[in-house]
């Protein structure tokens, strides 16, 4: 079983920069019409567990569909680094995309394919 590790994430310019503690032992690939085109590869953690860094002042927020999830991404560079959201218990959640986490092969995890276009 995978441990908790502290991990160190960012956009591609680098203004938004987090750390969000989590175990990671398989990441989620969702076809839906946002990740899908963006290729992201997540694992949710707890809000508690995410500080951001940097960056607050450059975050844009998308929402679509239901509008639960805000898709926040860099508005200097345009990278989707992680999302904001509540888990159905309503517990409040980070969806973090693995892409973007330092020093982190995101292919090295198991890959559960999700259907987000059915939801």
């Amino acid at each position: 079983m995978p441990e908790q590790k502290t991990y160190t994430g960012s956009c591609h310019c680098g203004r938004v920069k987090y750390e969000v503690k989590a175990t990671i032992s398989k990441v989620l690939a969702c076809n839906c019409s946002m990740c899908g085109r963006s290729g992201t590869l997540l694992t949710f953690v707890p809000a508690a567990d995410f500080k951001l860094l940097s960056g607050e002042d450059v975050l844009s927020d998308y929402q679509f569909h239901r509008k639960n999830i805000h898709h926040v991404f860099c508005k200097v560079c345009g990278i989707k680094s992680f999302a904001k959201g509540t888990s159905r218990e309503g517990a409040e959640m980070r969806a973090i995309n693995v892409r973007c986490l330092e020093g982190v092969d995101p292919l090295s995890f198991e890959v559960q394919h999700v259907d987000g276009k059915s939801f």
